[in-house]
């Protein structure tokens, strides 16, 4: 693991040592990383006035930011979920095994269930809820259709592709 970590009022971040974190990424105060879960260049992951955690086997692409609500609530990022380049995560909640495409923005308060997907460039507002098996694509976004049996697969696909990618990244950033 390497990147930029900072605690913030004394709250140092938690990541699994089989965590990647690219050395570019940046963790502050109250975040947790679960094992294999992988944090590319450029990411933002900012607990400071609430609480991130982020389980096992999730990949945060290149240039994602997660962030919190001061008033309301925190981020919860499951397990097994691709978050594609660019997104904007606040203050929401995604379920193991979802997707979320490259620059979507997910706002306070949404739900994305497990086996559902934000298309790229999305924007799915406060306290929506895209429900399992569901496409969401648009600004705000909307349910577009049903998904197929193999593009929820595709989602396993994904996690596992960018875990044994950040494996092969880790000893060069004098991880594991």
């Amino acid at each position: 693991m390497t990147g930029i970590i900072r605690p913030y009022r004394g709250v140092l971040p938690v990541i699994a040592r089989d965590a990647f974190v690219a050395e570019s990424a940046v963790v502050i105060g109250d975040v947790e990383i679960g094992a294999r879960s992988s944090l590319w260049f450029g990411t933002v992951v900012r607990g400071d006035v609430n609480k991130v955690r982020i389980g096992a086997d999730t990949n945060i692409q290149d240039g994602c930011v997660v962030h919190v609500d001061h008033k309301t609530t925190g981020t919860f990022i499951g397990d097994r979920i691709t978050i594609g380049h660019l997104a904007l995560i606040h203050a929401c909640r995604l379920e193991d095994d979802c997707f979320v495409g490259m620059k979507a923005c997910v706002m306070d308060g949404a739900v994305v269930e497990s086996g559902a997907m934000v298309a790229a460039g999305a924007l799915v507002t406060p306290g929506r809820r895209v429900r399992a098996g569901e496409l969401w694509s648009g600004v705000p976004a909307k349910k577009l259709r049903q998904l197929g049996e193999a593009e929820i697969a595709g989602f396993k696909e994904s996690a596992e592709h960018y875990a044994r990618l950040a494996a092969e990244y880790r000893p060069a950033a004098g991880g594991g």
